[in-house]
């Protein structure tokens, strides 16, 4: 296996994957092809969503370990949990109001990911575990284009007023938020302090 092709997906992508808590900076994010699930639901208690990420990330590590395996192998790291969050009356996407929230969680793939290698890690993942949210899961390309984003050090619950100084960035600077509130997930909650997580604050703008 001395011939196969690793990709550092993390390094490649830095720019858009590890900004600076310090300020906000704007970038460009290129269409990327992503395993994706929607639904509804405060994230904290609503079944919907762990069944959701349950399904990504079974599937992104099945799809990773089947490439690694295959006739032309490549080792890849699974990238971060990423969620788009929205409300369809916006008035109530409040903190206080999570279960009027709607939300796309996803997981970037690498170009080697195809419809047909998605297609069976799906069936893979479905013999071995029975995962709800399975029947949802898509794949799909997504582009964002121009962003504002920050890094916020912390716990999800005190993300309010990093996201008030994206906003307070973007209006500074003359665009207008042109798409959903956009978060990245660089840390897992059961192994990291609250206070020394990393999580991408982005949103689109035009």
């Amino acid at each position: 296996m001395d011939d196969i092709l690793k990709l550092d997906l993390k390094r490649k992508y830095r720019h858009l994957y590890n900004p600076t808590p310090k300020a906000v900076t704007l970038i460009e994010a290129p269409a990327f092809n992503f395993l994706m699930v929607d639904g509804a639901g405060d994230p904290n208690t609503a079944p919907e969503y762990e069944a959701a990420v349950n399904a990504l990330y079974s599937v992104a590590y099945t799809l990773k370990f089947m490439i690694k395996k295959s006739d032309k192998p490549i080792d890849y790291s699974v990238m971060a949990l990423e969620g788009l969050w929205w409300s369809d009356d916006m008035s109530s996407f409040v903190v206080a109001r999570k279960d009027d929230w709607k939300w796309t969680m996803m997981i970037l793939q690498p170009e080697c990911v195809t419809p047909e290698w998605v297609n069976r890690a799906v069936a893979e993942a479905a013999r071995k575990r029975d995962l709800a949210a399975l029947p949802k899961l898509r794949f799909e390309a997504f582009q964002e284009g121009l962003c504002a984003q920050i890094m916020h050090i912390g716990p999800y619950a005190d993300e309010g007023p990093t996201i008030a100084t994206v906003h307070a960035f973007i209006s500074a600077n003359g665009y207008r938020p042109n798409g959903k509130h956009h978060e990245i997930y660089l840390s897992d909650p059961r192994k990291t302090a609250p206070a020394r997580m990393k999580t991408i604050i982005r949103q689109p703008i035009a």
